[in-house]
């Protein structure tokens, strides 16, 4: 277990090595905006903001674009999504709350996202509750290698 806070260990560049939907049986889901192998970076900054950019590891065919992204979650588009703002951290929770100032996809524009984070050593696991493609409930975790 970390002694150090979230407040210490988040802030730095951080890339993506895995992403994964799983159903409420435990399940793998596809997640077809993005693909389950998508390339990404996240920033987090001392001064408490944010920037990330997520890309469909192979974009040569179509992307199957949501109509709407699930609860607590942005919108892809052609399989691209960025945004940024700021953040805040709740240390008691574990969890990161994202106000997103700028998005890819307009209507993301002012969202405000909260995610549970966990910082061991040079990895970061986000997890987050959304909505699959199908429409049904799904935890999407996130992990991610500090790289600066």
């Amino acid at each position: 277990m970390n002694s150090k806070t979230l407040r210490e260990t988040l802030p730095g560049t951080w890339q993506l090595v895995s992403r994964e939907d799983r159903d409420r049986r435990g399940q793998l889901v596809d997640e077809p905006s993005l693909g389950r192998d998508p390339v990404a970076l996240l920033y987090y900054d001392r001064a408490g903001h944010f920037a990330a950019q997520f890309m469909k590891r192979d974009r040569r065919g179509p992307s199957a674009d949501p109509v709407a992204a699930g609860p607590n979650n942005s919108r892809a588009q052609g399989g691209y999504d960025a945004y940024f703002g700021s953040y805040e951290i709740n240390e008691r929770d574990g969890t990161v709350t994202q106000r997103l100032l700028g998005a890819l996809s307009q209507e993301n524009v002012g969202l405000v996202v909260t995610r549970a984070m966990q910082v061991e050593g040079d990895t970061l696991t986000i997890q987050l509750e959304t909505t699959g493609a199908n429409g049904e409930p799904v935890t999407r975790t996130l992990i991610w290698r500090r790289v600066g």
